[in-house]
């Protein structure tokens, strides 16, 4: 009997939500799926990986590749970078070497093409936002399918139909946090690997306005002397989804897995959508609050904390629940699975 042949699955490395539903399907998909991305080494648990070169521009890197005469169907090809050399060499490799059945792309428009160039069929990852631009159409049309990591109520009623209709979405591909009872007067502020534009001093003043409330903030914001007694800077830990779970209140930024761990304790949100491409965290927070599924705060320096709170508590939790999918993981995993098994027809 043949053998199955792999599933390569690529993860990119802003941020950890690729990695954390990345790794979320590879689980359940019964040894079938290698991730394929830059900083996975300790981070994956047991599962089968390929560590690529870094292909990030230093220092400050923002993105951009600073090159003059990209082609439209690329977002990020710099010029004489020889990680970039090495990451395209070892991506490609592994393809000669392992014939993968399928490649799932999360995210980006040069290894969806770079997979289609090397004949193998890929599903290219869609996140949230307007992504009708040249590159981004190209790589969909490229593939077999699309994955959006979110519930379909969250899909931004901008996009056009051709690429509605080619989507399959799957919510709750997250690390699930554990049952727990919510402590009342808890509030856990997230602040994601993705970047925030929100300083310290800003939980700061609304642990001030709201002094009844126990305010934990988790991630990326600094400490600041002279914090109110009811603040706790907490930095990273490993533990964010079950503290999530006991707070509450949720205030996180608006990335896709943030927002669906704070879907999957059922907790009241507050999101506060940050500028990203595509508008990706504005189109959720709407799309959230469309839902019933959240609140948002566009400006947490002038916000009042103490109304958003009451009106988040108000909130239907089984708005939030419809969003949510316990069993997305495997229910993504399934179909991949299938689509490889059909030689990547959908």
């Amino acid at each position: 009997m043949t053998a199955a042949r792999p599933i390569g699955y690529y993860v990119h490395h802003h941020g950890a939500g690729h990695r954390t539903r990345a790794a979320a399907i590879a689980r359940a998909a019964g040894g079938r799926v290698t991730l394929i991305g830059t900083g996975l080494a300790g981070k994956v648990s047991d599962l089968a990986y390929l560590e690529l070169p870094d292909d990030r521009l230093e220092p400050g890197f923002t993105g951009a590749d600073g090159a003059a005469n990209r082609p439209e169907s690329l977002h990020y090809a710099p010029v004489d970078h020889d990680g970039v050399r090495r990451r395209v060499a070892g991506t490609a490799q592994w393809i000669v070497e392992n014939a993968p059945a399928l490649m799932v792309i999360d995210v980006s428009v040069e290894m969806a093409m770079l997979a289609r160039l090397a004949s193998v069929p890929t599903v290219v990852v869609r996140l949230a936002g307007l992504r009708t631009d040249p590159a981004h159409r190209d790589a969909f049309r490229g593939a077999t399918a699309l994955l959006c990591p979110f519930d379909e109520q969250l899909e931004d009623p901008a996009t056009p139909a051709d690429i509605v209709a080619r989507t399959r979405y799957f919510s709750g591909l997250i690390d699930r946090p554990h049952p727990a009872t919510a402590q009342p007067g808890m509030v856990t502020v997230v602040l994601g690997a993705g970047g925030n534009d929100v300083e310290g001093a800003v939980w700061a003043a609304a642990a001030r306005s709201a002094p009844d409330m126990e305010w934990h903030v988790l991630g990326a914001a600094d400490a600041l002397p002279g914090a109110p007694p009811n603040l706790t800077w907490h930095g990273w830990v490993a533990n964010a989804p079950d503290r999530m779970a006991r707070s509450e209140v949720v205030i996180v930024t608006a990335g896709n897995g943030a927002v669906g761990t704070v879907l999957a304790t059922g907790r009241p949100l507050i999101c506060i959508p940050q500028d990203r491409p595509f508008g990706e965290q504005r189109s959720t927070a709407a799309a959230l609050v469309r839902a019933g599924g959240a609140v948002q705060c566009d400006n947490p320096a002038t916000a009042d904390w103490p109304a958003l709170i009451e009106r988040a508590r108000a909130l239907d939790p089984g708005a939030a629940r419809a969003l949510d999918d316990p069993s997305g993981p495997e229910r993504a995993a399934r179909w991949l699975v299938k689509l490889a098994d059909r030689g990547g027809r959908s």
